[in-house]
């Protein structure tokens, strides 16, 4: 038979330790969102640098997909990358930059990778598909606060409380 003081200094020991982890998990949580801006940064930065150095070869390879418009797209989606990628690594305009980005990924799944798919487990394997969810993390949960973003955020609200509390200068009537 359990004893009631038992009990209760088994909820005290259970809710301590869950405050602990509470208070480590708030304390690391920006790890989260600047994992994943500088991987994907990494990656996109990568691979649009190489498209943009291999235009032709980048161009010829949409061409063979049947995308419309190759030689646009391919800068389109070597820029979008390239770009893209340095502002997400720098987490500039994050929850923007990062819809172009995901929507290359949904072209690259519909074009490049359509054949390959065969069902929901194998759309779900796709890196393109692991790239699209982050984006759309980043895209609801911010770049978090080790970003340009983030930075940005801070200075602007310092620059209004502290012209909100400044002192407002007398007006003089004109003479």
């Amino acid at each position: 038979m359990v004893r009631t003081g038992d009990m209760t200094m088994l909820k005290t020991s259970i809710r301590n330790a869950i405050e602990r982890i509470t208070a480590i998990r708030e304390k690391i949580a920006f790890l989260g969102p600047t994992l994943a801006r500088i991987t994907l940064g990494s990656i996109f930065i990568g691979t649009g640098w190489g498209k943009l150095n291999n235009i032709a070869s980048t161009v010829e390879y949409f061409a063979s997909l049947h995308i419309p418009a190759p030689a646009f797209q391919a800068r389109l989606a070597a820029g979008t990358e390239f770009f893209g990628g340095i502002l997400v690594l720098l987490g500039l305009g994050t929850r923007l930059v990062v819809l172009p980005m995901a929507f290359t990924m949904v072209v690259a799944i519909l074009t490049a990778r359509r054949e390959a798919i065969d069902g929901v487990t194998t759309l779900l394997g796709f890196e393109e598909w692991t790239y699209i969810v982050m984006f759309v993390w980043l895209a609801l949960a911010g770049p978090g606060p080790l970003s340009l973003d983030a930075l940005w955020t801070r200075l602007r609200k310092r620059e209004s409380s502290s012209t909100a509390t400044a002192p407002k200068p007398l007006l003089r009537p004109e003479v």
